[in-house]
């Protein structure tokens, strides 16, 4: 038996493996992936050193929890085999005491499911695998791929605490994770750390842009303006006092940081972001409803 299988083995599903692995938190033999790109299957195999298939139930059949990791176009597939193998005719196993062959029933609940399937909500696993269903459903990001990531997730009524907390251990493999008592929240979630990444690219790059525009070259704006990021970003980290008392630190009266700071409450840069945020969080609750 697997400890973990991962249906679709896309970037997040790499990256995830790679994060437990090397974390030492499963062995590469704990885990097997199923995809449908052999090239893909090859790769992931070749890379992560884990077993490898093109059927999906073989994952279910083998993995004690399975990670659903596709893209939300493939999930009517995937939900049909999911429900197969605990409606179709069970496979055989051998009765070494009795000495004859004897059917292997699989119900729902021998199964944890953790989905990454954007939009696809817990209702609709349960309306397919069943009220007992034992399913968490996730939104991580992308810096998942560079251990950075921030997941929130929510579980189904038949999901334990136990499975919670399993599905807290994967994620905080490749960054942070945060257990909901809610599903909807997933929306303010994904407005919020799933979208998140690109608001800061955006960010970044008007930072660029506008000190090319003052005369700094394109390589050096960059790079200065990621160590700026990164620098405050950490300073926020390790101090004590909220945003609000920071800026009011750096920003001394009548200097530079002052002048660009009315500069954007001068173009209603807060009403902006919580547009933005606004936006993404009711795009979700869109897709969410199919």
């Amino acid at each position: 038996m697997k400890k973990l299988g991962f249906i679709g083995a896309g970037n997040m599903a790499e990256a995830l493996i790679r994060g437990l692995t090397e974390g030492q938190i499963f062995k590469p033999a704990d885990l097997i992936a199923s995809d449908a790109d052999l090239k893909r299957r090859q790769l992931i195999k070749r890379r992560l050193k884990i077993e490898t298939t093109a059927d999906n139930r073989s994952v279910v059949d083998q993995a004690a929890a399975c990670l659903i990791a596709v893209k939300p176009q493939q999930i009517g597939e995937v939900l049909a085999d999911l429900a197969a193998v605990f409606t179709a005719a069970p496979p055989a196993t051998v009765a070494a005491k009795r000495g004859r062959r004897e059917p292997r029933t699989l119900a729902v609940k021998d199964r944890l499911f953790i989905s990454i399937a954007a939009g696809i909500t817990l209702g609709r696993f349960i309306s397919v695998l069943g009220p007992k269903a034992r399913v968490v459903r996730v939104m991580p990001n992308a810096p998942a791929m560079v251990g950075q990531g921030m997941a929130g997730l929510v579980g189904a009524p038949g999901a334990n605490k136990s499975d919670l907390n399993f599905a807290l251990r994967l994620f905080r493999a490749v960054g942070d994770a945060v257990a909901l008592d809610r599903e909807d929240l997933l929306d303010a979630v994904t407005a919020l750390s799933g979208s998140g990444p690109a608001y800061v690219y955006l960010f970044v790059k008007a930072l660029t842009d506008a000190a090319v525009a003052e005369g700094l070259p394109p390589e050096l704006a960059s790079r200065m303006a990621l160590q700026t990021i990164r620098g405050a970003e950490e300073s926020m980290r390790r101090s004590p006092l909220d945003a609000a008392e920071l800026i009011r630190i750096v920003a001394s009266p009548g200097g530079t940081t002052e002048a660009a700071l009315s500069a954007f409450a001068g173009s209603g840069f807060p009403a902006i972001v919580a547009q933005a945020v606004r936006a993404a969080a009711e795009r979700s609750r869109e897709l969410g409803r199919g």
